[in-house]
């Protein structure tokens, strides 16, 4: 795990620029913390999926940065897997929400299959709320764009406000409210393709390509191994430890000025490409900023670097593109839109205006 220290006068996300400075042994902590979060959980999805390292790192920056992840791909990669080993990681007391639960999106599922439903009590002569499964940590959405158009809304709200509206009343979910769905490329019969707003709640989208033949061949043989053998327990992480990881990441990660120029640059820049009919949000930038400084963390650093950006760069915004007809693919859009920002970035950083190593080659997204 790569390790360093910011010395420059570049300040945290949620941080003033007048606050002092973060004590080394805060600092220490949240390092320490972050460490011991990313290694459970992590420990748990590897010994669901093979293959997967760059899948679960994504999921788990999402979770440590508190937003929601889509992933994409044909039946039978390893997706609903995936949630589940991740729902099996985590451990909850004093709550009275369920650690995991998944819905089944179909065609002709109603809004109150997900938020509940009020049921009259004869003996109180009064309504009492059922909570559906939205009232959990973890929510598996599985094929979450073969349902209609008003369950997508519900999930809107879930998704953006962390609450559900239900006859009129409030009601809240939990604080750690997790959304790990998966769909269905559009081409497969029975899809719905989800609606702007929508994909613009989720922090990533994530394609799941088919593993390399070494790992195809690791699965197989841990298939027969599982069938002559229970696989070694692993011990849960708990929901206070991954809130207050979420918090000191905040707090003790760095994200310089120019960090944060880079980012407007390239949503200018996709926003003026003409082969870019609706650019990228504002809300997508302020939920860049928790997921580079999550990974930031889980690598050992206490500051945001341009491979941080350049990383995860498309997974942040290439699902949030909508392109014009005949346009090449968004990750492409991306880069293009990116080089030039992240040019003026690494010069800058070798020009000694910002603590942070230049990256490496554009990574393909996997």
């Amino acid at each position: 795990m790569e390790m360093g220290y910011a010395s420059g006068t570049s300040f945290s996300w949620g941080q003033s620029e007048a606050s002092g400075q973060i004590s080394p042994d805060e600092l220490q902590s949240m390092l320490e913390l972050t460490r011991r979060v990313f290694g459970g959980v992590g420990a748990h999805l590897r010994q669901a999926i093979m293959g997967r390292d760059d899948v679960i790192e994504l999921v788990l920056v999402a979770l440590l940065a508190d937003g929601h992840v889509l992933l994409e791909d044909y039946p039978g990669s390893g997706k609903t897997t995936l949630a589940k080993a991740l729902g099996r990681a985590i451990k909850s007391q004093g709550t009275d929400f369920h650690t995991f639960r998944r819905v089944q999106f179909t065609p002709d599922l109603l809004p109150s299959d997900i938020t509940g439903v009020s049921i009259f009590q004869p003996q109180k002569g009064t309504f009492s709320f059922n909570p559906g499964p939205v009232f959990t940590h973890i929510l598996l959405a599985d094929e979450i764009n073969r349902t209609p158009p008003k369950v997508q809304a519900a999930m809107l709200e879930a998704m953006g406000e962390k609450q559900v509206t239900a006859d009129g009343q409030l009601y809240p979910l939990d604080e750690l409210f997790f959304v790990i769905a998966t769909q269905n490329p559009l081409d497969v019969t029975g899809t719905y393709p989800l609606p702007t707003p929508q994909l613009d709640r989720f922090l990533f989208k994530i394609p799941m390509n088919y593993i390399d033949r070494d790992a195809e061949m690791e699965v197989l043989a841990l298939q027969l191994k599982n069938a002559r053998m229970a696989r070694p327990s692993l011990d849960p992480v708990s929901r206070e430890e991954i809130l207050a990881c979420r918090k000191s990441i905040t707090r003790c990660v760095q994200v310089s000025l120019q960090i944060r120029e880079t980012l407007v640059d390239i949503a200018q820049e996709i926003r003026r490409d003409r082969r870019v009919l609706q650019g990228i949000s504002t809300r997508s930038l302020v939920l860049a900023l928790p997921a580079l400084q999550a990974r930031a963390a889980i690598h050992g650093r206490d500051y945001v670097s341009a491979e941080d950006v350049q990383r995860l760069g498309p997974y942040l915004f290439c699902h949030r593109m909508e392109r014009a007809p005949g346009s090449p693919d968004a990750e492409i859009l991306f880069r293009d839109a990116s080089r030039a920002p992240l040019e003026r970035l690494v010069q800058g950083i070798r020009g000694g205006r910002t603590p942070i190593a230049p990256p490496s080659s554009p990574p393909p997204m996997r």
